[in-house]
């Protein structure tokens, strides 16, 4: 299952949150604020600290919106339509 990972008040991962729920994507959603060790799990996975990130079976999409999700999600099984 996919793993998004979010930090409370970003507008990016909420526009995210947003348009995943409405495709009805299945995701594991970590928020990183104020959790030190998913933050750090988020770093080791994606070698960086920005949100929204996306580890999709090892596939990384790190500081993305909702435009670049779709494309990243293109091909992949489970996609939104």
């Amino acid at each position: 299952m996919p793993v998004l990972y979010v930090k409370i008040g970003c507008p990016w991962c909420e526009e995210v949150l947003e348009y995943l729920g409405a495709h009805g994507l299945p995701f594991r959603k970590v928020v990183v604020s104020g959790n030190p060790a998913a933050m750090d799990e988020m770093v080791r996975v994606s070698g960086q600290r920005k949100a929204p990130t996306m580890d999709w079976d090892g596939e990384i999409l790190a500081d993305f919106g909702v435009e670049e999700l779709v494309k990243f999600l293109a091909g992949r099984h489970g996609k939104p339509r």
